[in-house]
């Protein structure tokens, strides 16, 4: 590999990383008031989190990344027992615990019938 090569990957992936942040605080010195974008942003976290958690969850539990039905409805049952235990608003490590037991269980008991 080339000495160049690595430099100037490195500085692109520097600016690629570093404007995102820098822009917002140079193009918007003034406080947001309009409280459409307030919400707006407010949710952003959230959904970029969700966005990045979501594929995760489905195709995680597969030896090698790839799609099986019995590795992908166990998550998904990990995913539906996390979702209704936090829907009632039960600890973090309850949520955690539980949904990891039901995608193992769940992918046990679907071994044996697929």
């Amino acid at each position: 590999m080339n000495y160049t090569y690595v430099l100037i990957s490195i500085l692109i992936m520097a600016l690629v990383t570093y404007l995102p942040r820098m822009l917002p605080l140079v193009l918007f010195r003034k406080t947001i008031e309009n409280r459409f974008i307030k919400s707006f942003l407010a949710y952003v976290p959230y959904a970029v989190l969700g966005a990045m958690t979501f594929p995760g969850i489905l195709f995680s539990t597969s030896p090698d990344g790839g799609f099986s039905p019995v590795y992908f409805l166990g998550g998904l049952a990990g995913m539906l027992v996390a979702v209704v235990l936090a829907f009632f608003k039960r600890g973090l490590l309850l949520v955690a615990v539980s949904s990891v037991a039901a995608a193992l269980i769940a992918q046990e008991l679907l071994g044996l019938v697929l």
